[in-house]
């Protein structure tokens, strides 16, 4: 070859990629905040299962609405299924504690219904926000041509 130095190809990518994921290193502000999605599940789980046994039918969508509200947020402001998982996860956890009872043999559910319901419905939501696809960027190109 002489002397001539290439000039690289345009439009290729850089080899300066950067990590995302679990591949990505760790982010201390990130970590606190996936905490905090945590506490405010609980807290969530907590409201919920005092609503719901509360005032049945309409306790139990309230508070159905709140969990689907509380998942689908985080899922939107942190583009990851994480941000849905994190409060999830606080959620069930809470909801567990609270299944266990108290020594008095009562327990802060009000029916067996109301608890199935809530038990399964937020996990059915839980779940539908973790594995929905990607919502489309802002101003991203439809790919057709006179759009």
């Amino acid at each position: 070859m002489s002397g001539k130095q290439r000039t690289p190809r345009t439009g290729a990518p850089s080899r300066d990629v950067r990590a995302t994921g679990l591949a990505a290193p760790l982010n201390p502000g990130r970590i606190a905040a996936y905490a905090g999605l945590a506490v405010l599940g609980a807290l969530v789980g907590i409201a919920g299962a005092l609503v719901q046994a509360a005032w049945f039918p309409g306790g139990l969508l309230l508070a159905l609405a709140a969990c689907a509200g509380l998942f689908y947020g985080g899922r939107c402001v942190f583009g990851t299924q994480l941000g849905a998982l994190a409060p999830a996860a606080g959620w069930l956890i809470s909801v567990l504690l609270l299944l266990g009872g108290r020594p008095e043999g009562d327990y802060v559910f009000g029916d067996e219904t109301g608890l199935t319901l809530f038990l399964l419905g937020g996990m059915v939501i839980a779940v539908i926000c973790a594995t929905m696809s990607r919502s489309p960027q802002p101003g991203a190109d439809s790919g057709r041509p006179g759009k």
